[in-house]
């Protein structure tokens, strides 16, 4: 390998690292309660990670439903996040039992192996899981019966599908997610559905126009906003070093509009 490129490749290393270490850090420093918490599904055990805010009253909670990575850090990270900003949150582990060993995500030897799982899983048993997600969150004490889901990447996708599936959902966030292409799936949509979506993202945005126009005919909210500049994963990106000009600011306004929505959601925000 010519010289130049190997040290290319070492920077680009250390940088991956040196963000991943951050996160750690941020994580174990937090003053906020995280616990891993086992949800029965059908006859599995879905694992999850649980963060509560320090507030004095009862919160909104949010289903936080990761990238085809699985339940990584980085989803960690953004459960804290939104802990600090006044809401519980919850990262289920998709990939629960389905590793080796009948592990999750920490169980594949590789993020690539781990996305091929992903895509094994049965729509089914995606569906089972996140409702067990829903009625945990419903029920715990420090919830005030408001759930919310939000997803990233295969999750946003996720997240807009669960919004036809799941009666009584507060809003849906949809991160750079493709839309549902039916408009029969469209119809059973009862919540506001909110879209973040970069610019130079091609794929997914194709299928924007559809959902809105199927969102319309069925008199249903749907609110995407595309950051101009902004690639895929703009949210996680954006957090790097090495982060472009436009990933950077799509996150920070990324950011700034899902908090306010959370916010503005009937009965007040998690405070």
């Amino acid at each position: 390998m010519h010289p130049t490129l190997c040290a290319v490749f070492i920077l680009l290393g250390a940088l991956a690292v040196g963000a991943q270490d951050s996160l750690q850090v941020r994580l174990n420093q937090s003053p906020r309660h995280q616990e891993w918490v086992k949800i029965p599904s059908g006859d599995r055990q879905l694992q999850a990670f649980l963060v509560f805010p320090e507030v004095a009253e009862r919160a909104q909670a949010v289903i936080l439903i990761h990238e085809n990575r699985g339940l990584t850090d980085w989803v960690r990270g953004v459960a804290d996040r939104l802990a600090e900003a006044g809401y519980i949150a919850l990262a289920p582990d998709l990939l629960s039992g389905t590793g080796p060993g009948g592990g999750g995500t920490d169980s594949f030897a590789s993020q690539d192996s781990a996305r091929q799982a992903i895509y094994r899983l049965p729509p089914a048993q995606v569906s089972a899981d996140l409702n067990a997600a829903a009625d945990y969150l419903a029920k715990l004490p420090a919830a005030d019966g408001r759930v919310a889901v939000a997803g990233f990447c295969w999750g946003g996708a996720r997240a807009f599908g669960f919004a036809a599936e799941r009666p009584g959902l507060a809003a849906a966030y949809v991160f750079y997610g493709t839309s549902p292409d039916s408009a029969a799936v469209l119809a059973r949509i009862n919540c506001p559905v909110y879209g973040f979506y970069g610019g130079n993202d091609a794929r997914v945005n194709a299928t924007i126009p559809a959902a809105a126009e199927g969102m319309r005919v069925a008199g249903k909210i749907y609110e995407p906003v595309t950051y101009e500049g902004a690639g895929h994963g703009f949210l996680r990106a954006g957090e790097a070093t090495d982060a472009s000009p436009a990933d950077r600011q799509a996150r920070a306004a990324a950011w700034s509009r899902w908090l306010g929505l959370l916010a503005a959601r009937p009965g007040g925000g998690g405070h």
